[in-house]
């Protein structure tokens, strides 16, 4: 159903030989993979990448750490430091210190906490840690009756990231493992060394930890890993869970349709049923509790107006006239369906069919370029479709560059840094906008081209592997989990 399977004998892909930039930084151990390099038994690519994702995520936290310290109460520290993250302040402001239901519609907790404006499975997910927290810290409760404005910017004792940690530090490895089976599992050769380009990710240090984005994004890599092992209904599964916690992994079913379509494999859109069944589900307790406030993610998404590092926000300042958000709705909308017509004819005139991680990765790029809102934590939402849509660092970085430079704007921006001392707009700003909006293009230009021309897909054409007879590579004994693709010591070619 999704073409033959590598055996364990499969060659895995040296990335120092298969990559230039790889192969040129190499040089500082030793150089790429030569001749007398042997297996290493235990360091495979899977335990290597893993280690590669905590090393990222432990720096992740360590970016975070001013405002930790201060624990986030520094207004002006969390901009100029940029390690501003949304926990701490929805943690109190969402009632989640005081293990208020999210969706309860108590009159007394609604008159003093707002409802959380995400999807179910963020909001169960922040509710669950806020209990964890209680229970592993045992904080005295806040008084039930003072007034939840009184003291703004008090933050508990205890952090809720110190239980949210956790639990995304688990996601943040899961995405990362996930991405490093599909790589590894697909086509001739394997290519399991790919998800480090995701492992140490410079988009996924800095902005990993702002919110709980990287729960639909290890569905997202749960979607492609089950795409490519077959599993049409378990993809479907966690396409309608990443959907009742960020709305974009719905995009994905418009890959599949293109897949589907050209292959035909219309009992694959099984998929979609069952998205809608497991997203149905999701919601069913939120809405079962408090259809109001399970209402309140829809209504603001529609009401919503140009927000931060969005098109419309720019050319808002510019103009200094106010879209409105209908005509904002109304415009992107169309733009999308416009937009998502181009990938379906781009997918059924490739010479082979797409792969899903590149029609997503088009997809969801079209729908960021004109949404109303570009928080810095939205690059999580292409960081692991990009890496296995075009493997290549050297374009990668390329991208990630503008999105660097886009989080370190913001907040500047902000903290009120990059303000004229006129007192005028702020260029800059717009100028890091328009740079993340050409490094986002750069690499869907780059995806597009593979999906038109494949012989420049790196993962559909074979490239130097760690077994290539040329280079004289000797075998060796395997680790269980992964035989073909052991790390191996480096040692100058010869």
């Amino acid at each position: 159903m999704t073409g033959p399977q590598p055996g364990p004998d499969a060659p895995s892909v040296a990335p120092t030989l298969d990559d230039p930039l790889v192969g040129a930084v190499s040089e500082a151990v030793g150089g790429p993979l030569g001749s007398r390099a042997g297996r290493h038994p235990w360091w495979t690519p899977a335990r290597v990448v893993l280690l590669l994702t905590a090393l990222t995520f432990a720096l992740g936290m360590l970016q975070k750490a001013p405002c930790y310290q201060t624990s986030w109460q520094d207004g002006d520290l969390r901009y100029s430091h940029m390690c501003y993250s949304d926990l701490p302040y929805l943690y109190t402001g969402r009632g989640l210190a005081e293990l208020n239901w999210p969706y309860t519609t108590d009159e007394q907790v609604r008159a003093r906490y707002d409802v959380m404006e995400y999807p179910v499975g963020i909001s169960y997910y922040a509710w669950a840690t806020a209990w964890v927290t209680h229970w592993w810290w045992a904080p005295r409760p806040r008084p039930a009756l003072r007034p939840a404005g009184r003291r703004p910017g008090r933050q508990p004792r205890h952090h809720p990231r110190d239980a949210g940690l956790r639990g995304r530090q688990r996601a943040w490895l899961c995405t990362g493992h996930a991405a490093r089976r599909v790589a590894a599992g697909r086509g001739q050769p394997r290519r399991p060394w790919d998800a480090a380009a995701f492992a140490v990710s410079p988009a996924l240090l800095l902005s990993g930890l702002i919110n709980w984005d990287l729960l639909a994004v290890v569905l997202v890599a749960g979607a492609l890993w089950a795409w490519a092992r077959g599993r049409p209904v378990l993809t479907g599964v966690m396409i309608g869970l990443g959907t009742a916690t960020k709305l974009y992994p719905l995009f994905l079913l418009g890959g599949l349709l293109i897949i589907c379509w050209r292959d035909r494999r219309w009992r694959d859109l099984v998929a979609a049923g069952a998205a809608a069944a497991s997203w149905v589900l999701a919601n069913a307790p939120a809405y079962l509790t408090g259809p109001g406030p399970w209402r309140v993610f829809w209504r603001f998404n529609e009401e919503r107006g140009a927000d931060l590092g969005s098109v419309w926000l720019m050319l808002s300042q510019m103009t200094g006239h106010a879209f409105d958000p209908s005509t904002i709705n109304k415009v992107s909308w169309a733009f999308f369906v416009v937009w998502c017509a181009g990938v379906l004819a781009l997918g059924l005139a490739a010479r082979r069919t797409p792969r899903l991680a590149q029609l997503g990765f088009l997809i969801v790029a079209g729908f960021l370029l004109v949404n109303k809102v570009y928080s810095p934590q939205y690059v999580l939402w292409l960081l692991p479709l990009a890496v296995l849509a075009r493997p290549r660092w050297r374009d990668l970085l390329v991208w990630q560059a503008g999105e660097v430079l886009y989080f370190a704007a913001v907040w500047w921006y902000l903290g009120g840094q990059l303000e004229p001392a006129g007192g005028s707009a702020a260029g800059a700003y717009w100028l890091a906008i328009v740079v993340r909006i050409i490094a986002e293009l750069y690499l869907v230009v780059i995806v597009a081209r593979d999906v038109l021309a494949p012989e420049h897909d790196l993962v559909d054409r074979p490239g130097p592997t760690e077994d290539d007879d040329e280079a004289g590579v000797e075998a060796g004994p395997g680790d269980d989990a992964d035989p073909a693709g052991s790390v191996r010591s480096l040692s100058p070619a010869s």
